[in-house]
């Protein structure tokens, strides 16, 4: 047990379902692979699924859309963060679109090199959707040809200027094709030029087309209205590269399939130049949107979302049309049994882990953190005074996650509660959030900051107080009546990623028991440090309007 390394536990039953969704060609439906935060869900991809999805035909495209988030990301040497992502800073919508469309011109490319993606399936299908004479035009020159001449002679044309661009050696480079581009017949060596130029011109025409929609990019920036077709022009190169590469997709020959990691980062993403692109969330609903479309209409290669955000297990279903438009596969980790299975005599003693099983409950990150903190100089020097005790490291490592982790998490919900309040003030929430009857109907009227900031905290003093009564778990699907989801503390503490509303079973709770401790402890500290003005008015707030979910447990034998 000493000095042992972690290693990669597999998960059979969960491998097994990803297993089968990603053998498939083509598909009818995205996946959407989801579950609390430190369950394992990008080490279950990366180390154990990865590798196999690029065997033989298989070729998976992967985008971590949280790679643009330097400070928290391990590619950068950090580590990932405990809480949400829209609590770090947010990346430019820039740089998540590039490397999305990096990662499908890379695979499009792929497919040139295997035969299964030609000029012709990139003029057809971009025919498909876009009126081509007049960019093609402009890309050759206006006066060079009349206006009789046909869009597949155009085509042609424009792939033969665009080629006397490009030399072989560039073409070898992007194929990667190495040695074997020496033993290349004529022909051979023309059909990849010219597929490899014709991916470039199509990149071009929609460039083009893109420009002339400018100043309306701007304009809808500016004013905050919507778009379809604004939003569809600007998703218009990832979403040809994704219905090419489902046309090429061939069984045994060409399997592509893609991953993308932390789509709500994508959603979070700010955008730099207005007349570039639309807002982050418009550009994320449209990629979704043309990827669902995609695979009702004709079938899609298999693309699979992995996310902790709450967003994802329930409410994107129904925004995005209906409660099973996407596949769903949830994770919640181990359980205590499994876990106990994995951990004991291997990483901990009996008696240390019914202290973790008790105090942080089993989420592999949990385990992870604290084994390596028990392995580290620090649980060293501690142990050297006999006086400490295992006990000692989780009080150290729970203190670790309240203080970077809970309690930056909650000042980040206060600031949420407080713009629901300012928002209230201006009359930007609606009549039915603030009904009768409801425990934050009565924000401040005045416009002054220490007044919100005092009510936004009892708000949230409230909440947890209400969440404590119900044995942390609350079922939002109970008499179907979704009324958690109206109020501000519950939606400010699932946004800042310290609760998970889970999709089956339909339960609101924190994303551990270590992160409830901490609740627990930010709660009896504020009580603490309340003034007596405050105590009262909190009193007032739980007898007379406080909160009770108590109707929303989960009863033995529910249905």
């Amino acid at each position: 047990m000493v000095n042992k390394p972690w290693r990669i536990l597999p998960r059979p039953l969960l491998e097994t379902v990803l297993n089968n969704h990603a053998q498939h060609h083509r598909v009818h439906q995205p996946l959407i692979f989801h579950g609390p935060r430190g369950v394992g869900k990008t080490t279950l991809i990366l180390e154990r699924l990865l590798g196999e999805w690029n065997n033989g035909p298989h070729l998976t495209g992967y985008v971590d859309f949280a790679e643009c988030i330097k400070d928290h990301h391990p590619q950068h040497g950090e580590s990932f963060p405990w809480a949400s992502w829209s609590n770090c800073p947010k990346p430019a919508l820039s740089d998540c679109t590039t490397k999305l469309e990096e990662c499908l011109e890379s695979m499009a490319y792929q497919g040139v090199k295997l035969g299964s993606i030609s000029s012709q399936q990139i003029f057809s299908t971009l025919n498909k959707w876009h009126g081509l004479s007049t960019a093609l035009r402009r890309i050759i020159g206006k006066a060079a040809f009349s206006d009789k001449v046909s869009k597949s002679v155009l085509w042609d044309r424009a792939v033969f200027a665009q080629s006397a661009r490009y030399n072989a050696n560039e073409i070898d480079g992007v194929l990667s094709l190495g040695e074997k581009a020496k033993s290349l017949s004529i022909e051979e060596a023309s059909y990849y030029k010219e597929a490899v130029v014709a991916l470039r011109l199509a990149k071009e025409v929609i460039k083009v087309q893109h420009g002339w929609r400018a100043n309306a990019i701007a304009h809808l920036n500016r004013t905050g209205g919507f778009s379809r077709s604004l939003a569809n022009s600007c998703t218009d190169w990832p979403c040809l590269l994704l219905e090419l590469l489902s046309e090429a997709a061939e069984i045994d020959h060409f399997q592509p399939k893609l991953v993308i990691n932390n789509i709500e980062v994508l959603r979070n993403a700010i955008l730099k130049d207005e007349e570039s692109s639309v807002s982050g969330p418009m550009y994320h609903d449209s990629l979704i949107w043309r990827i669902i479309a995609l695979g009702a209409n004709e079938k899609s290669l298999p693309v699979i979302f992995v996310t902790s955000d709450s967003y994802y297990s329930y409410r994107a279903y129904l925004d995005f049309g209906f409660i099973d438009i996407f596949i769903s596969r949830e994770n919640f980790g181990w359980t205590v049994q499994e876990a106990q299975l994995h951990m004991v005599d291997d990483y901990f003693s009996n008696p240390e882990w019914r202290i973790i099983a008790e105090v942080l409950g089993p989420n592999p990150r949990h385990l992870f953190e604290l084994y390596a903190l028990k392995q580290s100089n620090y649980h060293g020097k501690m142990m050297i005074d006999k006086a400490m005790t295992f006990e000692d490291i989780v009080d150290a490592y729970l203190a670790y996650l309240q203080l970077n982790v809970v309690n930056p998490a909650m000042d980040k919900a206060l600031e949420i509660l407080q713009k629901f309040a300012a928002d209230a003030r201006s009359g930007k929430i609606t009549e039915y959030r603030l009904c009768f009857g409801a425990p934050w109907r009565h924000p401040p009227q005045k416009d002054d900051a220490t007044m919100r900031f005092e009510w936004a905290k009892i708000q949230l003093m409230d909440f947890l107080q209400s969440l404590v009564k119900a044995g942390f778990g609350l079922n939002y699907l109970a008499d179907w009546s979704l009324e958690i989801f109206e109020d501000p503390a519950a939606v400010a503490l699932i946004e800042v990623g310290l609760l998970y509303a889970s999709r089956d079973p339909s339960f609101i709770r924190p994303v551990s028991r270590g992160i409830e401790r901490c609740l627990v402890r930010w709660l009896v500290q504020e009580r603490i440090q309340m003034s007596y003005k405050n105590m009262v008015r909190y009193r007032w707030q739980r007898f007379i309007r406080g909160r009770s979910y108590r109707h929303l447990l989960l009863q033995l034998g529910y249905k």
